[in-house]
C-alpha cells in the first residue's frame, strides 16, 4: 500500500496532477472535538503523555477532512523533559522551562540513553496511529530541530528574537556547542523510536532558524540537520524525511542537498514563483498558504491557494501552510481550502 500514499508519492519526487495535502497543528484548538478531548486530559502534556488521547485528537482532523496524512501530536519540549530539564505550560502564555545557562546545566542533563523511559507514550501513541489510520493516510512523526529546542531550553520560554540563545552561543561556545549536541543525539533516537513505532515519514522543525544569520545559519541549522538526517538515512534509508528551516529566506536555497533532507518546507515569507524556481528544483517543496486565510478565508483564500497549488504544479508538491493553523482560525475555512485544492 505505501507506494499508493500520495504524501509518499510526492516525497519519492513525483509530480502530481493534484498535490497532497496535510497542515502543520491540524490537530488542535480551532477543532471544538480537539478542546472538548484537551478538556478531558486535563491540561496539555497530560494529553501529550496520554497515549489514547493523543491518538484521539490525532485522528480528529482525518476524520473531519480526510487529511492525506496525520501528523503525531505531541510537541517539540518533550525531549527537553526526557533529558531532564523541568517542563510546564501557563495558560494563555505557553510553555516554561528551567534554563540552561553554562555547562554544569549541560552535564546535569540526563543521558541520551535515557530519554526513552519518558518518551514510550509517545512511542505507544504512534503504534496506536499506525493501526487506526485509514490505509491511504501517511502518518509522520516529528521532533523540534536542535537550534530551535535549545532556544527553549536556554531562555526558559519562547522569546521574540531567540536573544538568550545568541547570546550564550557567542559567549560560552563550548557550553552552546555541547548543548547542541546533546540535543542532537537525543533527536536522532527520538525520531528513530518514532520510524521503529510506524512513522513512515518525519520532519524536522527548525521553527526559528531564521534569527540564525549566515555562518550560523549553515553551523546551527544546517550542519545539526544534516548530522540528524544521515543518522536516519543509516538506520531507515526508506523513510522520507521533512525540513523546515522556518524563514529562512535565500537559505532555503540547496538546503535539501545540504542536509540530505527528501523535501524542504517553506513558511509564507517566500513566494510560491520563487520557490519553484530556487527550490523546487532539487525535489519536494511543502506550502506554503499564509496561516492568516484561515481566519479571513473568502476568495483570497482561493485565490491564494489556486496560485500555490500552479506555482508548484510542475514538480513534486505537498500543499500545506506557511506555518501551523492558529486557535482562532474558522473549521469551515479549512473545509474549503481543501476542496480548491482538489479541484472543488
Amino acid at each position: 500500500m505505501t507506494e499508493q500514499k500520495t504524501i509518499l508519492k510526492a516525497l519519492a519526487g513525483e509530480t502530481q496532477a493534484i498535490p497532497p495535502i496535510w497542515m502543520m497543528r491540524q490537530a488542535g484548538r480551532y477543532l471544538p472535538e480537539y478542546k472538548a478531548t484537551r478538556a478531558q486530559a486535563g491540561d496539555f502534556l497530560s494529553l501529550c503523555y496520554n497515549s489514547d488521547l493523543a491518538t484521539e485528537v490525532t485522528l480528529q482532523p482525518i476524520r473531519r477532512y480526510g487529511f492525506d496524512a496525520a501528523i503525531l501530536f505531541a510537541d517539540i519540549l518533550l525531549v527537553p523533559q526526557a533529558l531532564g530539564a523541568d517542563l510546564w505550560f501557563v495558560t494563555g502564555e505557553g510553555p516554561r522551562l528551567s534554563t540552561i545557562t553554562d555547562q554544569a546545566g549541560v552535564d546535569a542533563l540526563r543521558p541520551v540513553e535515557d530519554i526513552h523511559e519518558t518518551l514510550n507514550p509517545i512511542y505507544q501513541t504512534v503504534r496506536n496511529l499506525a493501526s487506526a489510520l485509514p490505509r491511504e493516510t501517511t502518518l509522520i512523526g516529528f521532533a523540534g530541530a536542535p537550534w530551535t529546542v535549545a532556544t527553549y531550553m536556554i531562555a526558559g520560554r519562547g522569546t521574540p528574537d531567540q536573544g538568550p540563545a545568541h547570546m550564550l552561543k557567542d559567549t560560552n561556545p563550548a557550553a552552546f556547542d555541547a548543548l547542541m549536541a546533546r540535543i542532537t543525539a537525543a533527536t536522532i533516537e527520538y525520531l528513530s523510536a518514532q520510524i521503529e513505532a510506524g512513522a513512515e515519514c518525519v520532519k524536522l522543525f527548525d521553527s526559528w532558524a531564521g534569527s540564525l544569520k549566515g555562518a550560523d545559519f549553515d553551523r546551527y541549522a544546517i550542519e545539526p540537520a544534516r548530522e540528524i538526517i544521515a543518522a536516519l538515512k543509516t538506520r531507515h534509508p526508506e523513510t522520507p524525511i521533512i525540513a523546515f528551516p522556518r524563514e529562512g529566506g535565500d537559505k532555503y536555497i540547496g538546503f535539501a542537498k545540504a542536509t540530505g533532507a527528501d523535501c524542504v518546507a517553506l513558511d509564507n515569507s517566500v513566494s510560491p514563483q520563487w520557490a519553484a524556481e530556487n527550490v523546487q528544483i532539487d525535489g519536494c517543496v511543502q506550502g506554503n498558504l499564509a496561516s492568516s486565510h484561515m481566519v479571513t478565508g473568502g476568495e483570497a483564500l482561493a485565490r491564494e491557494t489556486r496560485a500555490i497549488v500552479q506555482a508548484f504544479s510542475n514538480g513534486p508538491h505537498i500543499f500545506n501552510l506557511g506555518h501551523g493553523i492558529t486557535p482562532d482560525a474558522n473549521p469551515d475555512n479549512v473545509q474549503h481550502m481543501i476542496d480548491v485544492v482538489r479541484g472543488g
